[in-house]
């Protein structure tokens, strides 16, 4: 049996608090063959490993609830678990991690951040020794910083998590190491930096002027791709809202016509601020358009001379694998991208990282739908799942992005969600734009004179009463 086929029978469970590095550390061991389980907490994880055993446990260490020590305390001293191999993460502050380690009984340490083959290598020596649960106990009293340990554990067990220790602090050595080569090569290119920019220097007035007229243009071209007028439909309305903090916004929204019976609309928030976020978010909008080609993104031509509307969740997956963090400086977005169905009013959305869209009905308080997918650019090759709403005549729905919930005040208070569902709420009785505008001029006075430091973006809409 070869080691791939061996995997493929492996049973991990990972136990993890961080939906984010448990879905990243998961997907890395199944491309490992490994078949995977994500426990968000201890007394979860503890349910789990007793419902079905597995064949190794990962463990983060600081977790609500239940902590991974106390985890591996109550796997190691269960007689039908003990032999069960045990990982716990761990950042390895001080000595007592270790003696902690020792007193539950923990087989194996890698610290954070790690390698994640570094971690799988880690995962394969401890599968290739099992764990000797019959071996001789031996007790050890241990006082450090005042507090005594008393630890029983086996030889095989103390040997391991020695050696573990040993090795993450080689690789962190290595690690230096690297880091030190880098810093002398980083040293000499910043040397021939400093010559290039003291010729730079006698130009540099012309080179700002220059870039100012270029930051200018991109500002035009931004909000040259805003909405220019309101879709002639007699369904629904809109209103929006868009308040870049800088001249250039990593914000941006839209919203048109698919065809007769689609009606598209978007917001986009890429991370960081500055020129780079601005002009990808420039990009998006420019790919995020209804033009029909047979490659087009939201709405493709057919061969026998129609056309079909992308679902939301096509549409996000395209826009993951062209816009990979490595290949954009690092940088990603949050994306919330619906489709209303004229007909139906079904409304059909993805979303993307990106917080949730509000509903507000009437004789009931404002909703929000939540999604589960991460942020455009994290990962290779995600899927990203859809929701739907059923919407009825006096439906409001509102899309927005992070700078209205996380708005400053002067005392660093963020404005809440509960603040702006609350401004929504206030906003029933009155015409769509003028709630749009009720939650705007909200988040202007929270931010006081200094005005809000992210983009503000706000897209509503309204099905229409019969």
């Amino acid at each position: 049996m070869n080691d791939s086929e061996q995997s493929q029978q492996i049973y991990l469970l990972v136990v993890e608090d961080s939906r984010i590095q448990a879905q990243i550390l998961c997907q890395k061991l199944r491309e490992a063959n490994f078949e995977v389980d994500w426990a968000e907490d201890g007394e979860v994880g503890l349910k789990s490993i007793r419902t079905r055993r597995p064949d190794l446990v990962i463990s983060d260490i600081e977790m609500p609830n239940m902590t991974g020590y106390e985890l591996c305390y109550e796997v190691k001293n269960d007689p039908q678990l003990k032999a069960v191999p045990f990982i716990l993460l761990s950042t390895l502050s001080d000595a007592q991690d270790i003696i902690k380690g020792l007193h539950c009984g923990a087989d194996n340490y890698v610290t954070k951040p790690y390698d994640p083959e570094f971690l799988i290598t880690r995962v394969r020596s401890l599968l290739e020794t099992p764990v000797d649960d019959e071996g001789e106990q031996q007790q050890l009293d241990v006082t450090l910083n005042g507090t005594r340990y008393t630890v029983k554990s086996g030889r095989q067990q103390i040997l391991n998590l020695l050696v573990s220790t040993f090795e993450n602090a080689v690789e962190k050595n290595h690690e230096l190491a690297r880091a030190n080569e880098e810093l002398t090569v980083a040293k000499e290119q910043l040397q021939r930096w400093n010559v290039e920019l003291e010729r730079l220097n006698g130009t540099l007035e012309s080179v700002n002027q220059r870039m100012s007229r270029d930051l200018d243009a991109a500002a035009r071209v931004q909000q040259s791709l805003l909405p220019s007028s309101e879709p002639d439909i007699e369904q629904a309305k809109l209103a929006w809202k868009y308040i870049p903090c800088d001249e250039l916004a990593g914000d941006f929204l839209n919203y048109f016509l698919l065809d007769d019976e689609h009606l598209a609309m978007y917001v986009v928030d890429v991370s960081g601020h500055g020129v780079a976020s601005s002009l990808l978010s420039v990009t998006i909008g420019r790919l995020m358009t209804p033009h029909r080609t047979s490659s087009s993104l939201l709405v493709q031509s057919t061969a026998d001379g129609g056309h079909r509307v992308v679902p939301p969740g096509e549409v996000a997956a395209e826009l993951n694998q062209r816009f990979q963090m490595e290949e954009q400086n690092s940088l990603f977005f949050t994306m919330l991208y619906g489709v209303l169905n004229l007909r139906t009013l079904e409304f059909r959305f993805t979303s993307a990282g990106h917080d949730p869209p509000v509903l507000v009905r009437d004789g009931a308080p404002p909703a929000m739908i939540e999604g589960s997918n991460l942020a455009i650019g994290w990962m290779e090759d995600l899927e990203y799942e859809e929701e739907s709403i059923d919407l009825q005549p006096g439906d409001r729905l509102f899309l927005y992005s992070d700078g209205v919930p996380e708005a400053l005040d002067q005392d660093l208070e963020q404005f809440t969600m509960q603040q702006m569902v609350e401004m929504f709420e206030l906003g029933q009785g009155s015409s769509l734009q003028e709630s749009v505008d009720l939650l705007d001029n909200a988040v202007q006075r929270w931010c006081a004179k200094n005005g809000p430091k992210d983009d503000v973006s706000i897209l509503g809409l309204e099905i229409n009463r019969t």
